[in-house]
């Protein structure tokens, strides 16, 4: 295993901020040429600006027309990754149908279609990397379609990678990460949550987005893990 992506391409679904934008990033400074796709095609391509090289495309994993699009568009790449989401965070009483279809269409049909129209002209040494969530093994009231979609995410990758092979899928799992997707609470709300889940798990603080991002370009390079979700959440699993 080499952590050199150099020559390679790399697509990063949901890349134009956050986890998916530091991912890029490393992979980028790793040598590969970074595509950020995003729903939003501006926010892509201003994303892409601040890497050298990258290019930014619009791609909606809830709508097959714009993937088989940006397939037709990019051609061969190298590997995948991708952290599209469309969290539905409710009581089961009050679920609404559209929103939950939405919800697996972003983390469990999305990557599907990735596979569908990108997989026949990647190359054998080639990776798909999926985003799971330990909100698949902690249940908890009101995050029944995060918990039910994350966990149909590690059964994806098991999945295809089997039909895919050799090309490997595989699967993050991250546990609470400070990676900017909780910038929009109040500080004190913040702190607070971050307090504790450092004070109730192993590993005694939250997650870092290096610790996602690790991950993440390991698997890309990872030539003997398939099939696999890796979990990187402290240890919240057995708290």
């Amino acid at each position: 295993m080499s952590d050199n992506l150099t020559g390679t391409t790399v697509l990063v679904v949901g890349g134009a901020k956050n986890l998916g934008l530091a991912i890029a990033t490393r992979a980028a400074e790793l040598g590969a040429h970074v595509v950020i796709g995003a729903r939003d095609g501006d926010a892509a391509q201003k994303a892409a600006a601040t890497l050298p090289g990258a290019r930014g495309i619009a791609i909606d994993v809830t709508d097959e027309a714009t993937v088989a699009s940006a397939a037709a568009d990019l051609g061969a790449v190298d590997h995948i990754v991708s952290l599209a989401a469309a969290h539905h965070n409710v009581a089961v009483a009050d679920l609404d149908h559209d929103r939950t279809v939405t919800a697996f269409e972003a983390k469990v049909i999305g990557p599907l279609l990735l596979a569908k129209h990108f997989a026949p002209s990647m190359p054998a040494s080639g990776s798909i990397v999926l985003f799971s969530g330990v909100a698949a093994w902690k249940p908890s009231p009101g995050k029944a379609v995060m918990g039910i979609t994350n966990g149909a995410v590690s059964f994806t990758a098991s999945h295809l990678a089997k039909e895919l092979a050799p090309i490997r899928v595989n699967a993050v799992s991250p546990g609470i990460i400070d990676s900017g997707t909780w910038d929009g609470m109040p500080d004190s709300d913040r702190a607070a949550l971050f307090d504790g889940v450092a004070g109730s798990i192993p590993a005694g603080r939250v997650g870092a987005t290096a610790d996602i991002v690790d991950a993440a370009t390991w698997l890309l390079t990872a030539g003997f893990v398939s099939g696999e979700t890796i979990h990187v959440e402290g240890g919240a699993r057995s708290a």
